[in-house]
């Protein structure tokens, strides 16, 4: 569109280049004879500092900050289940129950082996508090009771499928009489109040990323903030690329665990850059430079660039805060040449090139 303006103000000024008649003849001044009398139209805005943000983006997997998966310990057939997805469930829940009587399990046999020895090593303790047994036997006997214990734990726990902690149920792989087989994933649970991601850093821009740079994770328009938590300091040979750990806070879980996301790093920021769109930066042997507005005339100046996002770009030095910038009709200028200021045909007020006062447009 400021193409178009400018192309539609050239023939303007070409049209009003018609000078009165000479004996006869039409005069027509050249459109360099036009810039070198009245200026090179030109649009300008003033330097001003700003906030100024590279960011790097991945994309990348979140799963709650804790989340453990369980499997089935035997092959049976599903006899129950307790909850279902979206559930909150306390750690230790009975989730998935199997039937008490497959063969596999021994679960009557753990259960009574377990009350048997619990019994027995009550009554060593009763004989060892009152002196009637020695350590050894005391020892042997809890040792016994131990194992029994952590076998019909084992059990019961192939059998009685428990939450591995407090968390939402985020996953259930099986229904109320399937058959699974042993090592078959049968549900998730996760902390959903922060989810986390890992993504890959290429070897390029590894030396830019650190523990503690903030991040942003992007999904259908919703947006969680958060951090660097972990860095590798080794690649990962298959990936041929470095691992880092982001973590968000997920207020009313807002993203849900296993959605992919866009993970932008916040990489690089200054709250007081002199930043500009790269369009208004040019180049020749001696470097990029720009061109800035002083008095009436354009003033070249070599700038020293920063960081880039997008279409912008840091300028370091060679452009101060208060400068007029020229960013439309650079590539007609070189340096001294007289400038004509035009104002955006849209707004209420204009620019008058010789003082810099605004007078308002009638």
């Amino acid at each position: 569109m400021a193409k178009i303006q400018m192309t539609i103000l050239a023939l303007i000024l070409t049209i009003f280049a018609v000078s009165g008649c000479s004996d006869g003849e039409t005069q027509t001044r050249s459109m360099e004879q036009i810039y070198a009398e009245e200026g090179v139209p030109v649009r300008v805005e003033e330097v001003t500092p700003q906030a100024f943000v590279q960011e790097k983006e991945y994309t990348a997997v979140l799963s709650g900050i804790i989340e453990s998966s369980e499997f089935a310990m035997i092959a049976d057939r599903i006899d129950k289940i307790n909850a279902k997805v979206g559930d909150y469930v306390e750690k230790n829940a009975v989730i998935i129950e199997f039937p008490t009587d497959n063969p596999t399990a021994n679960y009557y046999q753990a259960k009574v082996q377990f009350e048997n020895a619990q019994a027995r090593f009550n009554r060593m303790k009763q004989y060892f508090e009152t002196g009637g047994l020695s350590q050894q036997a005391y020892d042997d006997a809890e040792a016994s009771f131990r194992v029994a214990e952590a076998n019909w734990d084992a059990v019961k726990q192939s059998v009685l499928v428990r939450a591995p902690f407090s968390g939402v149920l985020t996953q259930l792989n099986v229904r109320e009489s399937d058959n699974v087989e042993k090592e078959d994933k049968l549900f998730t649970v996760s902390r959903t109040d922060r989810l986390k991601a890992q993504v890959w850093i290429p070897d390029t821009e590894i030396e830019n990323i650190s523990v503690g740079l903030p991040a942003h994770a992007k999904w259908q328009g919703r947006e969680l903030t958060g951090k660097i938590v972990q860095v590798d300091r080794s690649a990962d040979v298959h990936r041929r690329a470095f691992g880092a750990i982001v973590e968000f806070d997920n207020p009313s879980s807002l993203l849900p665990s296993g959605t992919t996301a866009d993970i932008n790093i916040n990489v690089y920021s200054n709250d007081a850059a002199i930043v500009t769109e790269r369009k208004n930066i040019m180049s020749d042997e001696f470097g990029p430079y720009v061109f800035i507005v002083k008095g009436n005339k354009a003033e070249k100046h070599y700038v020293t660039l920063g960081k880039t996002s997008l279409l912008s770009v840091e300028v370091l030095e060679g452009l101060s805060a208060g400068d007029t910038l020229i960013t439309e009709g650079q590539m007609q200028l070189e340096s001294g040449a007289l400038v004509k200021i035009i104002s955006d045909p849209t707004a209420h007020a204009s620019v008058d090139n010789s003082t810099g006062n605004e007078n308002s447009d009638h």
